[in-house]
């Protein structure tokens, strides 16, 4: 038997003796995993903040803009109970999205329609939405540094910008909220399963779905989640527990196909395979180099055969990749076949293959399906550095030059978004033929104050690309109109008038070319007529064909619409002026027509031809002393040839005033030399 030595008592240490000097260096401090995981967090919303503050500064864009805000009459009510019901039963822009409709009429209820407040409520979910994707990977795969990359490289990639900074595309931030937060709940749900957590799942998707119906896929993705990280292959388990989920997304597919095909938006695409397989290639090129960025893509005359078999040559050895990966070497990159299919998959219902509108390809449509590229590139990188632990080091560094690059890049793009001049105008500069953009540059062109003549060889260039296109040849005719070339801007109403003969905008606006061009007012009839049996009460409208009456040598068949304007109008001194002069040339209505003009000038006293017509009636009627009121009065606000020689002439007939009429002759000569005011001051010269 062994015996155990005694064990020695230990005494408490004496302060009075010298205790060792500790070692040089002390082991780093750990900083708590939870500090680290509130710092990431902290990063990303600074980093998104950076990059996007400016748009709080930005406009709306007429592109899409004013059908969900500042035009529609529903959600510029805010949330009224009308329009939450409305917001239920409309479809917008081919959709229907409820909850994207009530979070504009949200905005509206808070901030009017401050258009930077709206920009910044996007930012604000797209931050949540880069919060979230981090806090869904982190839990789902317990791996930092690849979860944040992932997390950075989403909130600051370029080709996310036109999803955060075009007011129009809450739906993207909104929806991808949902779609985050279902997954986490997901996450939740697989790590203790019970009906509540299920239900939680279920019902983010449904408000998901409700935001953008793109989001049929997500039962898809909750799949690929299963076979990594989460490791749940339990097949048909799996599946059985996700038949709500299909039923919501196929129920959601169907309704969208139908309502954009009511809607016809739906195009024939005959390209739509070819353009699908470039497209899935293009999104892949553009994440690694985010050049050339544009809101709109045409969509291409023709394609290549080779360069779709090569796009399709790609996508299938990839898919192969993974397929081989999973099956026979499960442990080497598991993440690649979720990756992989993430982006396949979640791009499907936007590839193209049903083809909405006419762009080929959009930046907007790779916010989600990007995550599952990005996914493949972290989680590979840290496969290399758990494999060569010394590459560590230049991994983090260009991890980090990426995300630096990235927020310069975004920072860049979005700036282009400030206004729909600068956004169109960069599209141009990037793009070829692009009538998208040509139409859409020309209209903001329209409408900022002075630039209709700048607008035109826009218009003029997206009716070269195509002819066909109605609302730009009334655009493009309104602008040469507003530059004063009414006869230039004839063909272009024309052409609009052969596409829409029953249109009343379109007879008005030919009307209004053809009556400010000289000798065609009697053409303009007819077309305003047109107006009026659709409108008839249209103030506008009666004075415009009254005008034209009148200048065709008809007063009196002018008088009428003039009196229906009045009636409508009864504050408008230019129709009480026109009614006016239509009476001074019909025989017998002088009274009334010096009435009329009067009643003008009490509602605009400086108004000229009112105080000169108005004179030339008194002198008819023996009010000399006030007609001479009248032309002074005209001549004070606007010194003019007529009035100066009808005061001379007047004045000259007045016993002592004939220094005052050759004063008025001469100043009108002055004006406008004429032989026959020339005759007249000689004649009263020779009287002095």
């Amino acid at each position: 038997m062994s015996r155990s030595k005694p064990r020695r008592k230990s005494s408490p240490p004496d302060p009075s003796r010298r205790q060792p000097k500790p070692p040089a260096t002390q082991p780093a401090v750990a900083i708590p995993e939870r500090h680290l995981d509130l710092a990431i967090c902290l990063g990303l919303i600074l980093s998104i903040f950076a990059v996007y503050a400016q748009v709080g500064h930005f406009d709306f864009i007429h592109f899409d803009d004013q059908d969900y805000v500042y035009e529609n009459v529903h959600v510029k009510a805010g949330l009224a109970p009308a329009s939450i019901k409305w917001a239920f039963t409309a479809v917008v822009s081919a959709n229907w999205m409820p909850v994207t409709l009530l979070s504009h009429m949200l905005d509206v209820q808070f901030f009017g329609l401050r258009s930077g407040m709206h920009h910044l409520v996007n930012v604000l979910f797209h931050a949540l939405s880069a919060l979230l994707l981090f806090m869904v990977l982190r839990r789902a795969t317990r791996a930092r540094w690849p979860s944040a990359f992932v997390a950075f490289v989403f909130a600051l990639h370029p080709l996310h910008v036109e999803s955060v900074a075009w007011i129009s595309e809450r739906k993207d931030v909104l929806s991808a909220f949902f779609f985050f937060l279902a997954l986490y709940a997901y996450v939740r749900y697989t790590e203790r399963p019970g009906l509540g957590r299920y239900l939680a799942v279920l019902g983010l998707f449904c408000l998901g779905l409700m935001s953008k119906p793109m989001l049929v896929t997500f039962p898809f993705t909750l799949l690929l989640f299963d076979i990594w990280p989460l490791g749940r292959v339990q097949w048909p388990k799996i599946l059985w527990e996700k038949l709500p989920l299909f039923a919501l997304s196929a129920g959601s597919s169907v309704v969208t196909y139908f309502t954009q095909r009511s809607i016809t938006t739906v195009l024939a695409a005959p390209l739509a395979p070819q353009n699908a397989l470039l497209s899935y290639v293009t999104y892949i090129r553009q994440m690694f180099w985010p050049v050339r960025l544009a809101i709109f893509y045409p969509y291409p005359r023709s394609i290549e055969a080779s360069e779709a078999a090569a796009a399709g040559a790609v996508i299938l050895s990839v898919s192969a990749l993974a397929i081989y990966l999973w099956r026979v070497r499960p442990r080497v990159a598991p993440y690649f076949i979720t990756g992989w299919f993430w982006y396949l998959g979640t791009l499907v219902p936007v590839i193209g293959l049903v083809q909405v509108g006419r762009q080929s390809h959009a930046d907007r449509y790779t916010y989600i399906p990007m995550v599952g590229l990005l996914m493949i590139l972290a989680w590979g990188a840290a496969d290399v550095v758990g494999k060569w632990p010394r590459t560590k080091p230049a991994i983090a560094a260009a991890a980090t030059i990426s995300c630096i690059v990235c927020m310069a890049a975004a920072s860049a793009q979005a700036a282009y978004w400030r206004n729909g001049v600068t956004l169109f105008q960069h599209a141009l500069d990037v793009t070829e033929d692009n009538l998208v953009a040509e139409s859409s540059l020309g209209y903001h062109l329209m409408k900022a104050p002075g630039r209709c003549p700048d607008a035109i060889p826009h218009f003029e260039a997206a009716l070269r690309i195509n002819p066909d296109d109605v609302e730009t040849d009334a655009n493009l005719g309104f602008c040469l109109m507003q530059s004063g070339r009414p006869t230039d801007a004839i063909p272009y109403f024309e052409a609009v008038l052969r596409a829409n003969p029953d249109s009343a905008e379109a007879h008005n606006n030919l009307g209004l070319a053809l009556s400010q061009t000289p000798g065609r007012d009697a053409d303009a009839i007819p077309h305003f007529e047109a107006v009026l049996r659709a409108q008839p009460d249209s103030a506008d409208t009666n004075n415009n064909l009254g005008a034209c009456l009148v200048n065709s040598g008809r007063p009196a068949d002018a008088v009428p619409y003039f009196e229906a304007a009045l009636r409508t109008k009864p504050d408008s001194a230019d129709i009480q002026f026109n009614l006016g002069m239509a009476l001074s040339k019909t025989p017998g209505r002088d009274a009334d027509a010096i009435s009329h003009l009067e009643a003008a000038l009490r509602l605009r006293p400086d108004h000229v031809g009112a105080h000169h017509n108005l004179a030339l009636l008194l002198v008819k009627r023996g009010r000399t002393e006030d007609a001479i009121a009248h032309l002074e009065a005209a001549i004070r606000l606007n010194p003019n040839y007529q009035s100066e020689r009808e005061l001379g002439a007047i004045l000259s007939t007045i016993p002592g005033r004939q220094s005052d009429a050759v004063a008025h002759l001469e100043a009108a000569q002055r004006l406008h030399p004429d032989p026959e005011v020339a005759k007249t001051i000689a004649r009263l010269r020779a009287l002095r």
